[in-house]
């Protein structure tokens, strides 16, 4: 469905450069394991193995179900419809149309890009069962709690899956190290920002964690980073963590501390980059005393405005942000060429008046502009409390996207400049969701981490969007296109030594080793060689040694063979 002519010539620039340890054992190959082996597999991980049927199925023939499909398609742009699965994509152009509420019943249900099987582990053992077997059979191998990744990480053709969703374990209990004295919370890798949100709340404290209430945060939301509505109080998520727990690449159990034996891979896991230097098993990291939070939401549109105000008064709102964020308080807001949301404003252990007033300039210059604009402000007597109330249902499926992170400098010293770029891109059919924020060292404190440096310098989290069509495979692949070499060059152009979020950046990011890891790449890259010796550990844009086109054909043919086959299989399975 999304392969294109271009795929060859990638394949041909990057062959030379692979090595045999890049090549995996594929499903239409002579090596990939019989049923029977695969059943053997299943009697060492306590029967844990699942073979994937793709969520979708009921709604394609020979299995289609009215009554089931019509409850997917209800649900499909949730969250919550995929990840009880231990396969399904939110990330629709990963999904590749192969098994969805959205195409034709008379299509059949391909895996496509879906993995192959999944282990639901619940123990250390069937983990690194899990990891001995996929090295035996040189099978590719990713890591998956519940398919929450814009840029396809927990999935891969032809793989298995190492499905954590269902560790569980939570508390929070003291800890004492020489870097840090109080409370912290122990989450397995399984777990969901809500669950760690309800418990800080019954016991008096307050977790860093994300936006999305159902991403898990000891994946690859801290993994990546991972900006918070608490960041300009605490700093990211990243820069929370204390310990991890994780099974390496040879099947070893680790306990990682900033100044233990495997200090590197706690400093690698720590923001630089998910699914690449082991499993995650568990993540201990800081809880913060609970205090009272208040919260703002504001909009406009463009009704009865010239353009030229509609976005006069947007940059009137950058201009506001370094003293907002300076304050503790961290922004989301969108917006089109048509509307403006601020949604919202989450001001920790900031009392709601002094929010309102830190605003005042901003809604002065809507006062002045003629602009008339819609705000509720209130006060909340936890973070929680107002997380639930102010934050909305995100939904998945929904879009494409790529992100920048612009630096504070690019604000205070250009900032007509980058509103000319915003206003251009969302002229263009781009949506704009901004993260207003202060991650600098001197929020986070002494952290030892992979964190992107840029992020320490960023005031804005950019992240655009363009909107998806489920049936409409050119249209998708322009507007991935649109964005990769319209819409993001226009801001890199205006800080082109910054950087993006890894986990809402453009997939098809050409420079991805610098924008995404910058000067940690090769830093990063000796600890996967380290800890995943035979680069067992496969997921999209992560330090593979080669290219972001990754060969998943054996290498026992010729380059024109290989190329040729590959070809082939990805045709017969609709992609």
């Amino acid at each position: 469905m999304f392969f294109r002519a271009s795929f060859i010539a990638s394949l041909l620039a990057v062959l030379p450069q692979a090595s045999a340890s890049a090549c995996r054992c594929f499903p239409s190959d002579d090596c990939w394991p019989t049923e029977s082996i695969w059943s053997q597999l299943n009697k060492t991980i306590d029967g844990r193995l699942v073979k994937t049927v793709p969520l979708g199925t009921p709604c394609h023939a020979p299995n289609y179900n009215s009554e089931a499909c019509a409850v997917l398609k209800d649900g499909w742009l949730l969250p919550e419809e995929h990840y009880e699965s231990s396969s399904s994509i939110m990330a629709p152009f990963f999904a590749e149309g192969v098994c969805d509420p959205f195409h034709p019943v008379s299509k059949p249900c391909t895996l496509g890009k879906y993995v192959s099987y999944s282990v639901n582990v619940t123990s250390r053992a069937q983990i690194a069962n899990a990891v001995k077997f996929a090295t035996e059979y040189n099978i590719r191998l990713v890591i998956r709690n519940t398919g929450h990744d814009y840029n396809g990480r927990s999935t891969g053709a032809g793989a298995l899956a190492i499905w954590t969703h269902h560790l569980k374990d939570l508390s929070i209990h003291d800890y004492k190290d020489k870097h840090y004295a109080g409370k912290a919370i122990t989450m397995g890798a399984g777990i969901q920002g809500y669950e760690a949100y309800e418990l800080a709340e019954e016991t008096g404290y307050q977790v860093v964690g994300g936006e999305c209430p159902t991403v898990g945060l000891a994946g690859g939301y801290t993994q990546g980073g991972g900006h918070s509505a608490l960041g300009s109080r605490y700093g990211l998520g990243a820069d929370q963590v204390l310990k991890w727990e994780v099974i390496d690449g040879q099947g070893n159990f680790i306990t990682a501390t900033r100044d233990n034996e495997h200090s590197d891979i706690f400093w690698a896991l720590s923001g630089g980059g998910a699914g690449t230097y082991g499993i995650v098993w568990s993540m201990t990291s800081k809880a913060h005393p609970g205090t009272p939070v208040s919260g703002l939401n504001l909009t406009y549109t463009n009704e009865g405005l010239s353009q030229d105000t509609f976005f006069d008064a947007v940059e009137a709102f950058h201009a506001e942000l370094p003293a907002i964020v300076d304050a503790g308080a961290m922004s989301v807001w969108y917006f089109t060429n048509t509307s403006f949301s601020i949604a919202p404003i989450t001001g920790p252990n900031i009392p709601v008046a002094d929010l309102v007033a830190l605003l005042k300039p901003f809604t002065d210059s809507l006062d002045k502009l003629g602009i008339k604009y819609n705000m509720v402000s209130k006060q909340y007597e936890s973070y929680y409390s107002q997380f639930k109330d102010m934050q909305g249902v995100i939904q998945v499926g929904t879009a494409q996207y790529g992100g920048w992170l612009v630096p504070r400098s690019v604000v205070q010293n250009n900032n007509h400049g980058l509103m000319t770029a915003y206003r251009e891109i969302t002229e263009a059919g781009g949506t704009f969701i901004g993260v207003g924020l202060n991650v600098s060292h001197k929020v986070s404190g002494d952290v030892h981490n992979a964190v992107l440096p840029a992020w320490r310098e960023a005031l804005i989290d950019t992240t655009l969007t363009t909107p998806w069509e489920w049936d409409d495979s050119a249209l998708m692949l322009e507007r991935q296109r649109q964005m990769t070499e319209d819409f993001i060059p226009k801001l890199t152009a205006l800080s082109p030594k910054s950087g993006a979020y890894m986990n809402e950046g453009d997939f098809q990011q050409p420079n991805f080793k610098e924008v995404f890891y910058g000067t940690n790449y090769d830093a990063l890259r000796k600890i996967k060689a380290k800890y995943d010796p035979k680069n067992i550990f496969y997921a999209r844009t992560a330090k593979m040694g080669i290219s972001q086109v990754v060969i998943e054909k054996t290498c026992t043919s010729t380059i024109l063979d290989e190329i040729i086959a590959r070809t082939s299989y990805i045709k017969s399975q609709g992609t």
